[in-house]
């Protein structure tokens, strides 16, 4: 396991317990349902699919639950931004869930580049 695998899991249990109590206040005190809903769906998907990336038994399928991983961190800060956006965030929360977020972002691209489909040799 890498250093980066090891830091991205504790990483994202830790966003994704931010996202459910975020979405706990959205839901109760706010009143948004459906863009705390979608964020609560990718922001939790993000460890869900690491955790299944570290019991794989190939290399490409690992690298389909990172890139997977990845997919969902992007769509979560679509969601985090439409919640600033749209008032239901205020500015701190933004930064807050965002500083987070981004060095999720940058191990998991820095995960799916480094386990890219091995090269074949060239057919001569």
């Amino acid at each position: 396991m890498s250093i980066s695998e090891e830091v991205i899991k504790p990483k994202t249990d830790d966003l994704a317990l931010r996202i459910i109590k975020l979405y706990k206040v959205l839901v109760n005190e706010r009143k948004e349902f459906v863009l705390s809903k979608q964020l609560l769906r990718s922001g939790t998907s993000i460890g869900a699919n690491v955790t299944e990336g570290q019991y794989v038994i190939s290399r490409a399928e690992f690298r389909s639950k990172n890139s997977i991983a990845l997919k969902e961190a992007v769509e979560s800060e679509y969601w985090i931004n439409l919640l600033f956006k749209s008032e239901y965030i205020n500015q701190k929360e933004y930064d807050s869930l965002m500083a987070d977020l981004k060095p999720i972002i940058k191990i998991l691209i820095s995960i799916v580049k480094n386990t890219g489909e091995q090269q074949k040799p060239d057919d001569k």
